[in-house]
């Protein structure tokens, strides 16, 4: 009986078998006259023929079994496999030996494949898709606080580590929240809002202190100062009273000959109490002075705790003037702190002057009067329970920093029954896509003012702003954050090669690599060059140490500068010696870590894991295989299991053999001469590396399709679907027409309806 096959079931197993072309390219055009396949005539008879050989049963290689098939439309709901089984069949590396099927069966199944199973119709509307609700990375955060609040703090670093789907950690799917990065997010609001916001010492050092003593009839003690400047002052008094008769002891507090405060004294029992009056003052010399004022004396009292009233004055002090600021603040301080209140009925308008733009930078959106009235509410409260102006807005900063309006990236559906399927995204939310995307930040006062001003979209002011952004300093974060994931850059700070081996790889030659290939993907982005300029190009960025290890002579210093290329050893990013360090194992090179890189990275065509029980090379000196690692390699492969994989994927890599495991240029492997040579579907071939860049250069079309799938699914923060390929398709279109610049690229993606509109959440959907 035929049933579905077993990877229908299987999860997410990938398939074993590959192809150097890209999975997900679009299918090339057929002849209109070519045959499609007729399913239960031709595709079921095409399986048995040239397919139940290798993939059938339960031990189907990759655990890919074709003899449990039923049903086209069975076939049809998984469509990233039938994509690979197109690709591999397409190519020609499947089936992988006799029998062949001729060109004429070849085409109509993949014409069935590509009509029947994959063709997506484009002519029924894009659909944008959708992105799940995400909160700010640890990057995205950092440089957000960076950029709101102009403090040079990283709270993020002590965040839990992002998850990482789709090759990138900006994921909306895979960005949890877990219980402990919200208290993360509460302890960090605390501490960034003292940062940024400076609020006088709740108590400063005292000015003047005087003890102070008993008195034990009416009469008064005092204390002299001289206030340094007109401001409020405290006047403290720290007493208590041995009690007695009807009322408590009191005391009068006087500046000069002005009551200022008649205070009964609770204290007793020799546990003194601060009593505390804040009065504002002139400078000069001030007189306070206690004046112990309703004396009781029965001596003859019964009982002997109520005979005689007395005030014990301990101490009296003078602190001023309150509430001072530093006179350097920091730069945080005086953007945000716009105002001061200098009576009761200023607070309100100096909290909306100050809160309601720090709202609408930090919530990115324009908020409400109400929003505003209740984060005043707040400064109000602090106010009057006797803390400071800035005290209360720090309490403010904290609460916008704890919103999920700061924490997340909204972007709220209608709740209208009518609303459309498919919405335009405002001009705000269409900024917030667009900093975050090149700037891993928030919208700076330029976008957001064209946000408010609904105006981005119109004439050519979205361009304007994609080429701005490019070009600012801030766009760095692209280099860090897509770059360094991509190209899997970061790995290098986690590689540790043979010291015995490599002993001049160290800490700064690391540095050095990364630093090259980061300056020159920005120089690619920021010059607005030809994206191949990333496979193959005339220069790059060195210092003297790096020069060194690359051999080229006549470049000095520390300082890393923009070197032309003397040969053709080091051009594009496959020459960079921070790839084919991340490439290799600690020992050795490793043809099969470079071929798979270039599969990923480059053609967006990754290998599936290798099939279980296949050993590993052996590195150790016991090891039964011989010779260069190159014929190791070949012998490792003998075994048909690992020959399917390994085939393609070795080519690539050994046309790497040249550099070592730290990307430094040799012609022989130990006592063995170098064989960089190879040969690539399609019968290719090269004997070098320089001639392997420029085979891969020449496959335009599959890294041009690359680099916008990868730089979309970064942007976009989500994977993507089936239903993008008509998008894609249009963009790689339109990237080739303008000339394949990285600007091109970028504007592309920022034009394209899955940037510029969402999804509303189906009925059926959680």
């Amino acid at each position: 009986m035929r049933c579905l096959p077993a990877f229908l079931t299987a999860g997410p197993l990938v398939l074993t078998l590959f192809t150097f072309s890209v999975a997900q390219e679009a299918p090339q055009p057929r002849p209109a006259e070519a045959e499609i396949a007729d399913f239960e005539r031709q595709v079921i008879p095409f399986i048995a023929t040239y397919c139940l050989k290798c993939h059938a049963g339960e031990k189907a290689k990759g655990g890919l079994a074709f003899d449990k098939i039923e049903t086209e439309a069975d076939v049809r709901k998984y469509r990233q496999l039938a994509e690979r089984v197109r690709a591999v069949l397409d190519a020609g590396s499947m089936p992988p030996e006799d029998p062949q099927p001729d060109d004429k069966e070849r085409t109509a199944v993949l014409n069935w494949l590509e009509q029947r199973i994959l063709k997506v119709d484009c002519s029924v509307g894009i659909n944008p898709g959708r992105v799940t609700v995400r909160r700010l990375n640890r990057a995205e955060y950092n440089n957000t606080i960076r950029d709101l609040l102009l403090v040079d703090f990283k709270p993020a670093n002590d965040f839990p580590s992002d998850d990482v789907g789709y090759g990138f950690d900006n994921i909306g799917d895979v960005l949890t929240l877990p219980p402990v990065l919200l208290e993360k997010y509460v302890g960090a609001a605390e501490q960034i809002a003292e940062l940024a916001i400076v609020a006088p010492d709740a108590e400063p050092k005292p000015i003047a202190t005087e003890k102070g003593r008993t008195l034990a009839s009416v009469g008064q003690t005092s204390l002299e100062f001289t206030a340094p400047a007109p401001g409020l002052y405290r006047l403290r008094t720290r007493a208590w009273a041995m009690q007695a008769g009807d009322e408590l002891a009191k005391m009068e507090i006087r500046l000069g000959e002005r009551l200022l405060e008649t205070i009964s004294v609770e204290a007793a029992g020799g546990q003194g109490a601060d009593y505390d009056v804040n009065v504002t003052i002139e400078p000069g010399k001030q007189t306070f002075s206690v004046k112990f004022i309703n004396d009781f004396y029965k001596p003859d009292d019964p009982n002997p705790n109520n005979r005689d009233r007395n005030l014990v004055v301990e101490r009296l002090q003078a602190f001023g003037p309150l509430n001072v600021l530093p006179e350097n603040l920091p730069a945080s301080h005086r953007a945000i702190v716009t105002c001061r209140p200098e009576t009761p009925d200023q607070l309100a308008v100096c909290c909306q002057k100050i809160l309601k733009p720090l709202m609408t930078r930090a919530w990115r959106r324009p908020v409400s009067d109400e929003e505003v009235r209740r984060l005043t509410a707040l400064v109000e409260q602090a106010v009057t329970a006797g803390d400071s102006f800035e005290r209360g807005l720090q309490l403010a900063l904290q609460v916008v920093l704890v919103s999920p309006e700061f924490v997340f990236r909204l972007e709220p559906d209608s709740q209208e029954s009518d609303a459309p399927a498919v919405r335009t995204i405002n001009d705000w939310e269409l900024a917030t896509r667009l900093s975050y995307f090149l700037w891993s930040s928030l919208p700076d006062e330029e976008l957001l003012q064209l946000a408010a001003a609904g105006s981005l979209r119109q004439g050519d002011n979205l361009r304007t702003q994609v080429l701005r952004m490019l070009k600012d300093p801030k766009s760095s974060a692209l280099v860090e954050n897509f770059a360094g994931q991509w190209l899997n850059l970061r790995l290098l700070r986690t590689i540790n090669p043979d010291k015995g081996r490599f002993p001049g790889f160290d800490d700064k030659l690391r540095a050095d690599m990364e630093q090259e290939t980061r300056l020159f993907f920005e120089s690619v982005m920021r010059e607005d060059r030809s994206i191949f300029d990333l496979l193959d190009s005339a220069d790059t960025f060195l210092n003297e140490r790096l020069a060194q290890h690359y051999q080229i002579p006549n470049v000095t210093g520390e300082e890393f500068r923009r070197v032309m290329l003397p040969n053709s050893q080091r051009g594009g990013l496959l020459g960079h010696a921070s790839i084919l360090t991340v490439t290799s194992n600690p020992t050795r090179t490793s043809p099969v870590k470079r071929g798979k890189w270039v599969l990923e990275n480059i053609f967006n065509a990754p290998p599936p894991p290798p099939p279980p029980n296949v050993p590993e090379l052996k590195d150790n000196k016991d090891q039964q295989l011989t010779g260069s690692l190159r014929q190791r390699m070949e012998q490792h492969r003998a075994n048909p299991s690992c020959a399917v994989c390994h085939t393609q994927m070795d080519a690539l890599g050994f046309g790497l053999e040249n550099y070592d495991a730290v990307g430094g240029w040799r012609e022989k492997d130990g006592e063995f001469a170098i064989d960089a040579s190879g040969s690539l579907p399609g019968g290719a071939s090269f004997q070098s590396p320089g001639e392997l860049r420029q085979i891969l250069k020449g496959r335009s079309a599959e890294f041009r399709r690359c680099l916008t799938e990868k730089l979309l699914t970064y942007a976009l923060g989500r994977g993507l679907e089936y239903y993008d390929e008509c998008v894609v398709n249009q963009m790689v279109r339109n990237i080739e027409t303008n000339r394949d610049t990285f600007a091109a690229v970028v504007l592309e993606i920022v034009s394209s309806d899955p940037f510029q509109k969402r999804r509303a959440k189906r009925g059926d959907e959680p």
